[in-house]
This record gives structure tokens, C-alpha cells and sequence, in this order.
């Protein structure tokens, strides 16, 4: 074992500083991606077949390709096209949308396990369709969906250690390079699991506790 006490202690000022670009991505992330998923998990089930196809079609591919092959390609594909990203910009596109691709479906399955007869009962007391769900449907949707909602915002986090393969700095890139000027993997690493951990475990905390209360209603 490699471990060095003291290289472990002067890696965390880096650590920290990787661990905020990671924090950043994953705050951003989940909040576009709950939005493209919101509005995605409507489309999926909408009486428009063009509108309802086009949601199923970016669901697969989103979820058919690996996040990893998605930044990549983003990243240096693009620029073959002449659209130059930033390392930053391509990973919030490539987390969002891949994010937004499973929430989605969790959207879609929580607004299918609302009874139908709230829906006709809301149309026949003269609301429309689009404010019947928003009124209606959606909100006892959401209460249904957090659970697996917050599950994939756990999933993203941990996701994000992808974007160091594009040179960004966040906090696997920073033990990346704490290992190479120092030739030490046991000790930089350590303080990247423990980073990962603080940031995972509020979610975590956050997963087991909406659980309970979804049993609960």
C-alpha cells in the first residue's frame, strides 16, 4: 500500500477545488434535466404521434449510448462540423440530456399510474387537457416520481467523473493529477472517494428519507 498521510492532506486543497467543478456540473445537470424530463415524460404520452414519436426516438438514443461515447462526441466530433464547445458547455449538454432521457421515462410511468378517471373527471368539469395535468395529474405524478427522481440525480453525480476524459477539472481530473506529479495512487485517490462520498451522501439521505414519506402517504 502507497499510502502517504501527509500527500493525502496537501491533495485536498485540489481535491476541494475539482470537488466544486463536479458540484457545479451536477447542480446544473439535474436541473436542466429534470426540466427536458418534465417536459419529455408529457411528450412521450401525448395523443400527437409526431410529438409522442420524437420523444421515444431521443429516449432510445439517449439511453442507447453510453454518456461516455455521447461526450466524446460532442466534444471532438462537433468541431468537425465547425461548432467549437468549451469542456464545460459539452458536459452539461451531454449530462442534461442523458439525464433528461431517464427521468423522462420516470415521468412518463408516474403520470401512467394516475388513475385515468381523474383525467375524464377534470375534462368534465370543462378543463382543457394541458390544465387538467398541469393542475391535476402532474402534481401527484411528481410525489409519485421523487423517489427515483432523486436516485438519478445520485447516479449523475457519480456520472460526472466521465468529463475528466475531456480535460475538465473537476475532481477526478484534479486525483488524476495529484497521482501523476507525485507518483502515488493510494493517497489522492482516497481523498477522491471521500469527496464523492460527502457529496453522494446528502442524496442518499435525501433517497432513503422521500421514500419514507411516499410509504408513509
Amino acid at each position: 500500500m502507497d499510502f502517504d498521510l501527509q500527500l493525502f492532506l496537501q491533495s485536498l486543497p485540489s481535491l476541494a477545488q475539482g470537488a466544486v467543478m463536479t458540484a457545479k456540473l451536477a447542480v446544473i445537470s439535474i436541473a436542466i434535466g429534470f426540466a427536458i424530463g418534465l417536459v419529455g415524460g408529457v411528450a412521450r404520452i401525448s395523443r400527437n404521434r409526431v410529438v409522442s414519436g420524437l420523444a421515444l426516438a431521443y429516449v432510445i438514443g439517449m439511453r442507447g449510448v453510453p454518456l461516455l461515447v455521447t461526450l466524446l462526441f460532442l466534444y471532438y466530433g462537433l468541431p468537425s462540423l465547425g461548432l467549437r464547445l468549451d469542456a464545460f458547455t459539452v458536459a452539461i449538454i451531454a449530462l442534461s440530456v442523458t439525464n433528461g432521457a431517464y427521468i423522462t421515462e420516470i415521468v412518463r410511468s408516474g403520470i401512467l399510474a394516475i388513475d385515468p378517471g381523474q383525467m375524464r373527471a377534470a375534462r368534465s368539469l370543462g378543463m382543457s387537457n394541458g390544465l387538467a395535468m398541469r393542475r391535476i395529474i402532474l402534481p401527484q405524478a411528481l410525489r409519485r416520481v421523487l423517489p427515483p427522481i432523486t436516485n438519478e440525480a445520485l447516479t449523475l453525480v457519480k456520472n460526472t467523473a466521465l468529463v475528466s476524459t475531456i480535460a475538465l477539472a473537476d475532481l477526478l481530473r484534479a486525483g488524476l493529477e495529484v497521482m501523476t506529479w507525485h507518483a502515488n495512487t493510494f493517497s489522492p485517490f482516497a481523498g477522491v472517494a471521500l469527496f464523492y462520498l460527502l457529496m453522494t451522501l446528502p442524496l442518499i439521505w435525501l433517497n432513503a428519507w422521500v421514500e419514507r414519506r411516499f410509504r408513509m402517504r
